[in-house]
């Protein structure tokens, strides 16, 4: 076989290969991700639904890291914002209309509301878990409209 074939045929070789192995998904621990879930599904209803901030938050980390442009870093700032909030709102609830997990990421869309008269919010919640803790927070919110463009509901 010639240089130049055998060239070819390991660089096709390799361009086979490449693209495999870059696409290669570690294997998912199912089981780890449903405690994940599990976790921050319970967390979220005893603290944001029946308003139990000292004892839910105990799987918040000390140095937990919050995305929500309001809402301060940090476990203790993390429970006394929201401790002022229920008071001030003490109607504030939040039904979780799906959840999922994949790795160390658990994602939340709540139908949040503000008494019964509120249409409310659409909620994206996204929590990072670590070691059992809930580590870190992202979240989108979209107010639900009076109108809609189409006949779809927001959740």
């Amino acid at each position: 076989m010639s240089i130049a074939k055998t060239l070819a045929v390991v660089s096709t070789a390799l361009m086979l290969t490449v693209p495999t192995l870059s696409l290669a998904q570690p294997e998912r621990d199912v089981q780890q991700e449903e405690a994940n879930r599990t976790l921050v599904v319970n967390f979220y209803n005893q603290f944001f639904n029946e308003h139990e901030t000292e004892q839910s938050s105990s799987v918040l980390a000390q140095d937990y890291i919050q995305h929500n442009p309001e809402v301060p870093d940090g476990k203790a700032p993390f429970v006394d914002y929201f401790a002022g909030y229920f008071q001030k709102n003490p109607d504030y609830q939040s039904e979780i209309v799906r959840s999922a997990a994949d790795g160390d990421l658990v994602w939340l869309h709540v139908h949040s509301t503000n008494g019964e008269e509120d249409r409310g919010e659409a909620v994206v919640d996204i929590f990072r878990v670590e070691d059992g803790m809930i580590v870190e927070h992202w979240d989108v919110i979209q107010p639900v409209p009076e109108d809609a463009a189409n006949d779809n509901t927001m959740f």
